[in-house]
């Protein structure tokens, strides 16, 4: 896009829209290959600060407030599960050995801003056009942005792609929520620990924050109003806080929140109520984080003025097949779309698939099924394909076959570490020849070996083809390629010998 032109006080595209030229609202690798195939491309991008005041750079949730800092943070809580087992293989470490939460954070900060700087380098280096500024639509075809100044820009193109993703949602109903809490858009950005802490609800956010929290030595409280991590595999689901809780991590089920009170202190004292009961209850924490769920960030962007139409109940953007909104040249890709896995790799892929079929001739359309992923608690759970759930409800239990083993880690064996919850399952159709139509993968480097038989569940593999695959010795892995062992029959699910 070239460059933009004063005209009467505001800041306007000097030409009129080229059909060369796509727009990219917010993140910046999606649409990246439409520069690659010779476009013109601009990128809006604009962080609103969180309740807290935390802001952050260029490259989205993933990079700024998501995967990356709690991949990262999640590294270091097993870091100290390591360094406890050192001893047992002959390392003379001093225990307890403390943690400095200002020092990791610092670290993890630095790395988050240099991939800042790789993101602006890239959309250099492809001559896109970078604009910090939050927008909104004018027309079908015109966006407007302000800058932090209030400096107004004006920009146009036949092609717009909204990828605006979402934010963390408050309960504002509860006294104190929006005052005192805080959420994932504040706790990797943290200078200081956050002390005792009470993560409030049981989303995978939650737990991943609860996880690395308690394994880097802080008191830890979990708080459930009903189910943990809703929409996975829920036999898995109870597995992950089954885990938790045997190695520290404090639930509180069946409760809600109903005031935050700040104490002289700076403590913050929680009241709640068990939904069953009614029975009320309170307790005091050093910080409280609230992981309850995401709301799209679309209500800035005055999708009316363009027709752009979004589901009345979640307001995310309804998409077709191709991407497209009700507008056939404007299109919304990852958390922002209704109906796509919240997922930055489906987001990233859509967008590569989106460009290629704007102007590189593609048909290819972006499939959403068997989609893998990893929950990053301290015992990882990776799945791909169905949960169990979903392959009784779409198949019909009697046509439903699930090997299954619990497995102990080589590595949990000299250093005497619990196992009880590493457990694989397989879903498959009881019909030769058997497709595998889910994998859940519960123990450690889930996200390593879930990946790698996501390419065979996508491929439709069958159990005969996995179980005929000869495993790497000695691996977790390879217990998946050994199961044998299927619910139907009754028997004992546990390997034994290495």
């Amino acid at each position: 896009m070239p460059a933009p032109s004063q005209v009467g006080g505001a800041t306007r595209e000097a030409r009129p829209p080229d059909p060369r030229r796509p727009l990219l609202c917010s993140p910046t690798r999606p649409l990246l290959p439409a520069a690659q195939l010779g476009r013109h491309v601009a990128v809006v991008d604009y962080v609103e600060p969180s309740p807290r005041g935390t802001r952050w750079g260029l490259g989205g949730t993933c990079v700024n407030v998501g995967c990356i800092p709690k991949k990262l943070m999640h590294q270091a809580a097993l870091l100290g599960g390591l360094i406890r087992d050192a001893g047992h293989y002959g390392w003379e470490v001093a225990q307890p050995v403390p943690h400095d939460w200002k020092k990791m954070a610092e670290a993890v900060q630095n790395h988050v801003k240099s991939l800042n700087w790789g993101h602006r380098v890239q959309l250099q280096d492809r001559k896109v056009k970078y604009f910090n500024i939050k927008a909104s639509f004018v027309d079908e075809h015109t966006v407007r942005g302000v800058t932090k100044a209030g400096k107004e820009t004006l920009l146009s193109a036949d092609h717009i792609v909204v990828a605006t993703g979402g934010r963390p949602k408050y309960p504002t109903h509860i006294e104190g929520a929006l005052e005192h809490g805080i959420t994932s858009d504040d706790i990797f950005w943290l200078k200081e620990s956050p002390g005792k802490t009470l993560v409030v609800g049981a989303s995978y956010v939650a737990l991943e924050c609860a996880g690395f929290l308690a394994g880097l030595g802080l008191d830890t409280t979990v708080m459930i109003r009903s189910i943990p991590l809703r929409g996975f595999d829920q036999q898995m689901a109870s597995l992950v806080t089954e885990h938790m809780e045997t190695h520290g991590t404090r639930f509180l089920r069946g409760c809600t929140p109903s005031r935050l009170q700040k104490l002289p202190d700076g403590r913050l004292r929680v009241t709640w109520a068990e939904l069953a009961s009614g029975q009320q209850d309170a307790s005091t924490f050093d910080t409280v984080l609230w992981a309850i769920g995401r709301v799209p960030e679309t209500r800035s962007l005055n999708l009316e003025r363009a027709g752009v139409a979004v589901s009345p109940d979640s307001r995310k953007i309804l998409v077709d097949a191709r991407e497209a909104t009700s507008m056939p040249h404007i299109y919304a890709i990852g958390d922002v779309a209704e109906g796509r896995p919240e997922l930055t790799p489906t987001a990233i892929m859509a967008g590569k698939l989106l460009a290629q079929r704007l102007f590189g001739g593609s048909p290819d359309l972006m499939d959403y099924d068997n989609v893998p992923t990893t929950v990053f608690t301290p015992l990882e759970y990776g799945c791909v394909g169905l949960s169990e759930e979903e392959a009784v409800a779409r198949h019909g239990e009697e046509h439903i076959e699930v090997f299954h083993a619990y497995y102990k880690p080589l590595e949990f064996t000299v250093a005497e570490r619990d196992a009880a919850q590493c457990y694989i399952k397989m879903v498959c159709l009881r019909e030769p020849p058997q497709p595998v139509l889910g994998l859940h993968f519960l123990g450690p480097s889930a996200g390593e070996v879930t990946q790698g038989f996501a390419l065979g569940i996508k491929c439709g593999v069958s159990y005969a083809q996995v179980t005929r695959t000869v495993g790497i010795h000695p691996t977790c892995a390879e217990e998946v390629v050994k199961l044998r062992i299927s619910k139907r029959s009754g028997l004992d699910p546990t390997v034994t010998g290495c």
